[in-house]
């Protein structure tokens, strides 16, 4: 091979090489050029539903692009976000989950993706509490008494749960290790069944949202003993946090927040975060999450790194609680 050739060579599969870069920074630069849809792993009408089109409504105006939420509750929202793992990573279709659907349901299903593996993190959104809270006529008062009431009955106390792998199903028996006693959990199909169920005395005490129980609350249906947090809540303010009450370091929340399948360009990813952080930064955007009770991490935490980082202290934290209960989907 001449010289001259050789350096024909040389140019031709240099700019060969540069082609998929090249091409993939176009099709960045040129995102979105079609409708995005946004799986949600949850009946339409429900809490992550609701947040999922609060939020999208503000992101399209940012992308300047449509944006179709897709719904799917089957087995706990596994089999959505199985499909969005299996999708082309080129932003097109997004996963809107959250503290189950991201973290339990790989520890409780035998899924066909892995949680943390197949997914490309984008932004968290919003983070809601639970508050520890009993039944009118429990006659204990807070929550010093409400452990106390616990360990002196032992199996005869009543925990309301929304089912197996539910925050308050794994809440309950992370309290239950910690307390060194047992008590009877009992299932209900969702969050709305299982406050009718406590309103009604059918169980002792759960654990409870504010969408759920705030209103129980202030009416005096529902004595709430602590919020399972580090600060109290604004709508809540006269409810001790679980340290201030005497229960040091025991949080439970339940986190919502937006993935892509591994493998999206970081620019797409960028652009969608970008997306996001706008729409949190709106007030109207803020009040609405506000009236649900939902949190919104603030704007330095709304990073894809903080929400890896966050998924994989969860699981770290909650699958050896799971796996050592034999918590399984039911």
């Amino acid at each position: 091979m001449t010289k001259l050739a050789r350096r024909k060579f040389i140019h031709l599969a240099t700019g060969a090489a540069t082609l998929p870069i090249v091409s993939r920074i176009a099709k960045a630069q040129a995102y979105p050029s079609r409708p995005i849809t946004i799986v949600v792993g949850a009946a339409a009408g429900g809490p992550t539903d609701t947040i999922g089109r609060i939020v999208t409504e503000r992101m399209r105006n940012v992308l300047g692009q449509t944006i179709v939420i897709e719904n799917n509750g089957a087995a706990a929202g596994s089999i959505a976000h199985g499909r969005v793992a299996r999708s082309a990573p080129d932003g097109y279709t997004l996963s809107l989950g959250h503290w189950g659907t991201h973290v339990v349901n790989g520890a409780v299903y035998s899924l066909t993706y892995d949680t943390l593996k197949d997914f490309e993190p984008v932004a968290l959104i919003s983070v809601s509490p639970y508050f520890i809270a009993g039944k009118s006529s429990l006659p204990v008062n807070d929550l010093k008494e409400l452990v106390a009431w616990i360990k002196s009955n032992g199996d005869k106390g009543t925990q309301g749960t929304s089912g197996a792998g539910s925050p308050a199903h794994v809440g309950g028996v992370l309290l239950q290790s910690i307390l060194g006693t047992r008590w009877v959990f009992v299932p209900y199909r969702g969050a709305n069944p299982t406050m009718q169920a406590l309103l009604a005395g059918e169980f002792d005490w759960t654990f409870t949202t504010p969408d759920q129980g705030l209103a129980q609350f202030r009416a005096g249906r529902v004595k709430p003993y602590a919020i399972a947090a580090k600060s109290r809540m604004r709508h809540a303010p006269n409810v001790p946090t679980t340290d201030e009450a005497g229960l040091p370091g025991f949080y439970l929340s339940y986190w919502h927040a937006l993935w892509a399948p591994t493998g999206t360009p970081k620019e797409i990813v960028a652009k969608l975060n970008a997306s996001i952080v706008a729409a949190l930064a709106e007030p109207a955007v803020r009040q609405r999450l506000d009236e649900l009770g939902q949190e919104v991490f603030p704007s330095a935490q709304q990073t894809p790194e903080t929400l890896g980082a966050l998924q994989k202290a969860e699981i770290d934290r909650w699958w050896p609680i799971i796996k050592s209960a034999n918590i399984k989907a039911e």
